[in-house]
């Protein structure tokens, strides 16, 4: 497990825009994806970091660049890093991760609760 901040979404969200380009960036490094097709259940952009960053709070920029219609979104946030430890407590690797949802009205939202079904929030 790599230490990162990572956005979901679900491309069904997109697709009233004929679909997106989703760009993330971490304190300067960026990635940029394809929302994907509407009927994959999700859509994921990862910024890796130092694997030792530790508790950090890194700025987050997500811009969304619709393919055909509407706007381009651009919003930010605050990354708190937690420690995730995949293989036990006393176990290594150690991880530094933050997890985001894109949300194609909202931007950058909270991944608590996040559901692979197009109808929940």
């Amino acid at each position: 497990m790599d230490s990162g901040v990572s956005v979901v979404w679900r491309p069904a969200d997109f697709k009233g825009s004929g679909g997106a380009t989703i760009r993330v960036c971490v304190n300067g490094p960026c990635e940029e994806r394809a929302s994907g097709d509407p009927s994959d259940p999700i859509g994921m952009a990862s910024v890796r970091l130092p694997q030792d960053i530790g508790g950090k709070k890194l700025p987050v920029e997500l811009t969304v660049t619709p393919v055909k219609d509407g706007s381009v979104l651009t919003d930010t946030a605050q990354a708190q890093l937690t420690e995730n430890r995949p293989n036990g407590p006393n176990c290594e690797p150690v991880a530094w991760v933050a997890r985001f949802r894109a949300d194609p009205v909202k931007g950058l939202v909270s991944a608590e609760g996040f559901s692979l079904r197009g109808d929940q929030p």
